[in-house]
């Protein structure tokens, strides 16, 4: 099998857990748009398949550090659209003020905020994960997964 057949063959769970999850997306910092960006940069992985007591679906977020500035992308024309951000509508920045701070240097821009939205996508794409895990669970088809994956 190849690394990605496993989660070819639980296309329809994972269609079921983003229905789920999306209640959880707009509860978060990330629009919808911005969360289908985040998960195009996360590769899913079991770790410890072998094992049943400790195997486990963890994502794997080392991409996600290339997607970022887009994420960034997407809120300006969002903006442009008079549309406001989860972060403006949250209190918790955003806005004409810290863009043009932004713009002049001035905040807290690139780095310090690539690494907030880089911890929050990592925190909410392992929360996924988990979510993923418990359906395959509860449907029973976690095992059959776990082994196929351990027998490659």
């Amino acid at each position: 099998m190849t690394e990605d057949s496993w989660t070819d063959r639980i296309v329809g769970e994972r269609m079921t857990v983003d229905q789920e999850f999306s209640s959880r997306i707009a509860g978060s910092r990330f629009t919808s748009q911005e969360w289908s960006l985040i998960m195009t940069a996360t590769e899913f992985e079991i770790e410890h398949p072998e094992d049943p007591d400790r195997a486990r679906i963890v994502a794997n977020t080392e991409k996600i550090e290339q997607i970022l500035p887009e994420l960034e992308n997407v809120r300006s024309q969002v903006g442009a659209m008079g549309g406001a951000t989860p972060d403006q509508n949250s209190g918790s920045g955003g806005g004409i003020v810290d863009s043009i701070k932004g713009a002049l240097g001035m905040g807290g821009g690139g780095g310090d905020s690539y690494e907030a939205e880089r911890e929050a996508a990592e925190t909410l794409t392992q929360e996924y994960a988990e979510q993923l895990q418990s359906h395959l669970e509860s449907n029973g088809r976690w095992d059959s997964i776990r082994d196929s994956v351990a027998d490659e």
